[in-house]
């Protein structure tokens, strides 16, 4: 069956949607400048709302080891994931010295694109890909702006490490994407929003049962 992560976590209403919903993982984001950005305390008490099988990943971008190291002393992460214009290198370092899972973000645009997995499938535990920020949208964020890409351009496609499908993902079109793209498991944040940071629980549920194929 599909996994689905419900990514932008920052309410409990939010967070027992995406729980009872039957979620298999959790995004907590913790990149200031996005409206669905909590902090590790925030973070600490939305993940004790959370079961024990579902994961809790948390968001950064292009963090320094202090910050990580913060974070993951006080709130309980099960994979770290990053969003930013990390390296492999930047990714084998922070395995290294926090022993968390990391996830990779690649931004995807053309097929060309995806030859940077390449490089990451030996370091990281996870990838997933995203829809490249609008060039036109004045701050844009790396993530979440509900930005698509051709899914067509990884059908067929075999890689070394699970993978997810996120960007403009919404109830109404995630099980044409999961169709066209193969994917096994989708993340979703704007999706599934009444408004920018807002989680709209009936959406959380719509999300989840048609990308398990309840519907």
């Amino acid at each position: 069956m599909v996994k689905v992560k419900i990514c932008g976590v920052n309410s409990s209403e939010a967070m027992k949607a995406a729980v009872g919903g039957g979620a298999d993982f959790v995004g907590l984001v913790f990149y200031p400048p996005s409206p669905r950005a909590v902090t590790p305390e925030q973070a600490r008490d939305l993940a004790a709302l959370a079961s024990p099988q579902t994961g809790k990943v948390g968001l950064f971008v292009d963090p320094d080891d202090a910050l990580l190291e913060r974070t993951l002393g006080i709130a309980k992460l099960d994979m770290i994931q990053l969003h930013g214009r990390e390296t492999p290198a930047r990714v084998t370092a922070i395995k290294k010295r926090f022993g968390v899972p990391v996830m990779k973000a690649i931004k995807v645009a053309a097929a060309a694109d995806l030859d940077a997995t390449g490089a990451f499938e030996p370091v990281s535990d996870w990838l997933l890909f995203d829809g490249v920020p609008p060039k036109d949208r004045k701050n844009a964020l790396p993530g979440g702006n509900a930005a698509p890409f051709d899914w067509t351009l990884l059908q067929g496609r075999r890689f070394a490490r699970p993978w997810m499908l996120s960007g403009g993902l919404d109830p109404s079109n995630v099980a044409e994407a999961i169709r066209i793209s193969g994917a096994s498991c989708v993340d979703v944040s704007s999706g599934v929003e009444a408004r920018p940071g807002l989680k709209d629980p009936a959406k959380i549920a719509a999300f989840i049962m048609a990308a398990k194929g309840n519907v």
